[in-house]
């Protein structure tokens, strides 16, 4: 399984568009989703072929989805479409090893994470449940992640609408039950400069609950301390699983949360902000129940 996410914020508005991508008998298919705040509105279907790049961010899933770090054409109907052109202002840095660190070459874990696009600005014009909308001033945030299946468990948060410009954060985690851990994944970034808390060098501690989200994470140099509450409705959102095309609605996310952030380093505070328009989520464990999307079209 192969994911893609892409969060844009523009005012008060979220909008959210993921496709994962899985192999079945008839070859590679796609489910493609979107989410938006103000209200709860979600829509999903499963498109095929799907065809991703080897070499750079990029998934195309039959006539419904071409995302990349350059644009985002959605079309789910006449009343959720998206035509985006995307930039580039923060990415990752070349060279280094993924959000994951060393663990991106340990083999066989269930799920590798990994920021792609930290900040970016998207313009454009889309309609989402019906409502027109001009995207020209939006900030747009992009992820992959990859492996046989999502956890039975899991944690994830992004926000980047803090009062410092060029001030964001994204984290991810999950529980192993095979490998008896939990281990979480912090990115920080901050006037271009990217930093990375990833075990072994650092390690966290994590309490969820319900519309709550608590890490606590250290490093040798640093301490990083989130906070987030969901302050708005959440969405359920599908989770692609592997083989034929089926979807679990097992993921809960909170499209515009409040985050607390602060850093820290030998006794002195470094960052102390709160953004208002977070994305939370929390993975619920399959439950064995399969959703049949609405099947998108096939070329």
């Amino acid at each position: 399984m192969e994911g893609y996410y892409w969060r844009i914020v523009a005012a008060e508005t979220v909008i959210v568009v993921l496709c994962g991508v899985g192999r079945g008998a008839d070859g590679r298919w796609g489910l493609v989703a979107l989410a938006s705040h103000p209200g709860t509105h979600v829509r999903h279907v499963t498109a095929a072929p799907a065809v991703t790049s080897p070499t750079r961010f990029g998934v195309r899933a039959g006539g419904v989805l071409d995302g990349s770090l350059e644009r985002l054409r959605l079309r789910l109907g006449d009343e959720d479409w998206l035509e985006l052109r995307l930039s580039v202002r923060l990415a990752w840095p070349r060279g280094a090893f993924g959000a994951l660190g060393a663990a991106h070459v340990v083999p066989g874990l269930a799920q590798y994470w990994h920021p792609v696009l930290l900040d970016g600005a998207a313009s454009g014009e889309g309609c989402v449940a019906g409502r027109r909308l001009r995207l020209d001033q939006a900030t747009v945030y992009a992820e992959k992640n990859w492996g046989p299946g999502f956890a039975g468990r899991w944690w994830w948060g992004q926000a980047s609408a803090f009062p410092e410009e060029g001030l964001g954060v994204a984290f991810a985690g999950g529980a192993l039950p095979r490998l008896g851990v939990t281990p979480s994944a912090v990115v920080l970034w901050r006037g271009g400069r990217v930093h990375r808390f990833a075990p072994p060098l650092a390690r966290s501690r994590v309490a969820l609950g319900e519309g709550r989200w608590r890490l606590r994470t250290s490093s040798p140099r640093y301490r990083l301390e989130i906070d987030g509450q969901a302050t708005s409705p959440g969405h359920v959102l599908p989770v692609p699983e592997p083989g034929e095309p089926h979807v679990e609605m097992r993921s809960e996310q909170v499209l515009a949360g409040r985050l607390a952030l602060r850093l820290s380093r030998g006794g002195r505070t470094l960052i102390d902000s709160v953004s208002a328009m977070a994305g939370l989520e929390q993975g619920r464990p399959a439950s064995g129940a399969r959703c049949s999307p609405l099947a998108g079209p096939r070329p």
